[in-house]
């Protein structure tokens, strides 16, 4: 299993919205999810500046990268994209974390 995290950033009028859709996620983004190996996958949300931290652990890098071609993957982007901070695909922005400790 492969650990990974990353920060997004998100608009800070948008707080329950964000927790709300996450609450509320798509069956089918969840099978997508589940499909391209994520495993014990948790967001949090730091108050103060909107920044999100994302993490979660994944089979493949090759086969989670897979995931953003999907056309659910899209959808939920699109979906997502007035609550924060996107590329111009409507991807979120991230910064990926390098791993510095880990106590097992």
């Amino acid at each position: 299993m492969i650990r990974t995290a990353s920060i997004m950033y998100l608009f800070p009028e948008h707080y329950d919205e964000y927790a709300k859709r996450h609450d509320e996620l798509w069956p089918e983004m969840k099978k997508e999810l589940k499909a391209h190996g994520a495993h014990n996958y948790s967001i949090f949300l730091d108050e103060q500046s909107g920044q999100l931290f994302a993490y979660l652990e994944i089979e493949d890098k090759d086969k989670w990268m897979q995931i953003s071609d999907t056309a659910i993957c899209r959808k939920w982007w699109d979906y997502m994209a007035p609550l924060m901070k996107t590329n111009v695909d409507n991807s979120p922005v991230s910064t990926d974390l390098k791993q510095v400790f880990y106590l097992r």
